[in-house]
């Protein structure tokens, strides 16, 4: 049975809301990119809020916010709620944000009701999940769970050359904290399908019980900026046309593994960006992903066969950067049948899910036990203004959120998981 405990819908919705007016765009969507005054904005409604319910508020020296609300058992490890506030640069109001806000609102709901629960909880808003400003994406997660060190992702550059330990420092979200000191009982995310499944077969809940592998690259071509009148074509070393090859590759990867493979360029820098210059530069981004690490693999060495092959048909050299190496990911069984457990329980209909994209939850399942949430966007749309979630469809995932961790605060009185 569930508990008793309701979260109040338009309480959610409308810090939903308040809080899209924090780097808010003309189209309805929201620019809050990591490190910015707009999230150094939206770092200090979170610490407000929080610390209204009687949480203390630790920043660690990533800047990821963890804010502690006490239970019964001090001896238990807290039981961590969260997702992340950064956007991207033309993001929506729910990736990211519904994680927080929805754990906040669960939180919220315990409070008033003067509930108090075994293990301490614990609402986490990690830094650049993103990784639209700094790659590689969830940093501030892969810190605290030791993917990356301070030092490593300090040194992590932005397009304009700046550092990321220089933009922390910046908008004075620095804390002094060692990141991952605070050790975890499990961890629980909402969020945003980001895909169209839940929709199309009218799922409310998706009980995620894995992520994706992911690998990220950065290629840098370089050919011969020439002429463009007057360079016959036999002799251009053009690297603009040598990246168009790979695109088409890329695309031929991920094709021959459909449907459960995916392959995308999504970000290029050509040089000289002349009209009449044959470019000589080009720096891409290739985004590979499958949830069988062998089939990422085999991709990955297509790839680099593809890099092969066109670097010497284009007369272009080619280097690849490997910027992220995220094995695939399956949840912990206790976190899964807990989440399945509270959907069941509260009537709702759900599935089984594989997440397509990376979350925190990826870093934090290898340090405890974890799993996610999925409640259904408009059209599977996402990392687009127009990104959009119903009231309802948000209060059923904070709700679920609120019951699976009351589940396993049960579970946790006579043990670990």
């Amino acid at each position: 049975m569930p508990s008793n405990l309701r979260i109040d819908p338009e309480r959610l919705w409308s810090t939903l809301m308040e809080t899209a007016a924090i780097g808010a765009t003309p189209k309805g969507g929201i620019n809050r990119q990591t490190l910015t005054p707009e999230d150094a904005a939206v770092r200090s409604w979170f610490q407000r809020a929080t610390e209204s319910l009687g949480c203390s508020v630790t920043v660690d020296e990533v800047g990821n916010m963890l804010a502690l609300r006490p239970g019964r058992r001090p001896d238990l490890a807290p039981i961590a709620l969260g997702s992340h506030l950064d956007t991207q640069p033309t993001g929506g109001k729910f990736d990211g944000n519904l994680g927080v806000l929805g754990a906040l609102e669960a939180l919220t709901t315990l409070v008033n009701a003067g509930y108090e629960t075994n293990a301490p909880i614990l609402i986490v808003n990690w830094t650049n999940e993103e990784g639209a400003r700094f790659a590689p994406a969830m940093l501030g997660s892969g810190v605290f769970a030791g993917s990356y060190t301070r030092a490593e992702a300090d040194a992590v550059t932005d397009s304009g050359g700046v550092r990321f330990g220089d933009a922390l420092e910046a908008i004075g979200w620095r804390g002094q904290a060692k990141s991952g000191a605070i050790k975890l009982s499990a961890y629980l995310e909402l969020h945003i399908e980001q895909g169209p499944i839940l929709e199309a077969e009218q799922k409310r809940i998706g009980v995620v019980t894995g992520v994706q592998g992911v690998r990220w690259y950065e290629l840098t071509l370089k050919g011969r900026e020439s002429h463009a009148g007057t360079t016959p074509m036999p002799r251009r070393a053009d690297a603009l046309a040598a990246s168009a090859r790979l695109i088409g590759d890329v695309r031929a990867i991920a094709l021959a593994y459909a449907p459960t493979a995916v392959g995308t360029v999504g970000q290029m820098d050509v040089k000289p960006n002349s009209p009449n210059v044959v470019p000589g530069e080009v720096r891409m981004t290739v985004d590979l992903r499958h949830h069988d690490d062998a089939t990422l693999a085999a991709m990955e060495s297509q790839m680099y066969r593809a890099v092969d092959r066109v670097s010497g048909e284009e007369q272009v050299a080619i280097q690849v950067r490997k910027l992220h190496d995220l094995a695939a990911i399956k949840f912990h069984p206790e976190c899964i049948a807990a989440v399945r457990a509270a959907a069941q329980a509260l009537g709702l209909s759900e599935r089984d899910i594989i997440s397509g994209a990376g979350h925190d939850a990826v870093h934090m399942s290898r340090i405890t036990p974890s799993a996610m949430i999925f409640v259904p966007c408009k059209d599977g749309l996402s990392h687009n203004e127009a990104e959009s979630s119903s009231r309802e469809e948000c209060a059923a995932g904070a709700q679920v959120l609120l019951e699976a961790a009351l589940l396993i605060d049960a579970k946790l009185a006579s043990g670990p998981l």
